[in-house]
């Protein structure tokens, strides 16, 4: 997403594009699944002066705006995205903690059945599966043929 995009989406929310609002928006954009702490330290290469409140103010902002989305892949803090890149689930390994993205539209039909059953209207952007990837249950990279035992 261009600058002049976040400037003309933050303007048409009676906002400003501050430069603390600009660092943390590329920031995110930079390291795309980003903590905080991340994205702090990501700002301070430019500004070493933002502190982590200030980072964690305007995320939370940002957040309210629908510039940024957040999803949880664990213990650790949530991880931030820009929203418009944000279509797509997180499976998280639970053994190397990588994390692959998946197409939302792989959860569609769990996510209809939990509305015709439930009533219940899913976040898919929030979604995170952990279990284990192709490489720590030994079936190498996804595509590729399993690893044959010697």
């Amino acid at each position: 997403m261009a600058t002049t995009d976040w400037k003309t989406d933050l303007r048409a929310r009676g906002y400003r594009l501050t430069p603390q609002r600009q660092l943390v928006l590329e920031a995110v954009d930079t390291l795309e699944h980003a903590t905080p702490d991340d994205i702090l330290t990501e700002v301070r290469r430019t500004a070493s002066g933002v502190n982590v409140s200030t980072v964690y103010r305007t995320l939370e902002l940002l957040e309210e705006l629908g510039l940024v989305s957040h999803a949880h892949l664990g213990t650790r803090a949530p991880t931030y995205h820009l929203a418009e890149r944000h279509h797509h689930l997180h499976l998280v390994c639970r053994d190397c903690t990588d994390v692959l993205e998946a197409d939302q539209t792989i959860a569609e039909p769990f996510a209809r059945q939990l509305r015709e059953t439930f009533g219940f209207d899913t976040d898919l952007k929030h979604f995170a599966i952990f279990g284990r990837c192709a490489k720590c249950t030994g079936q190498g990279e996804p595509g590729e043929e399993p690893a044959q035992a010697p």
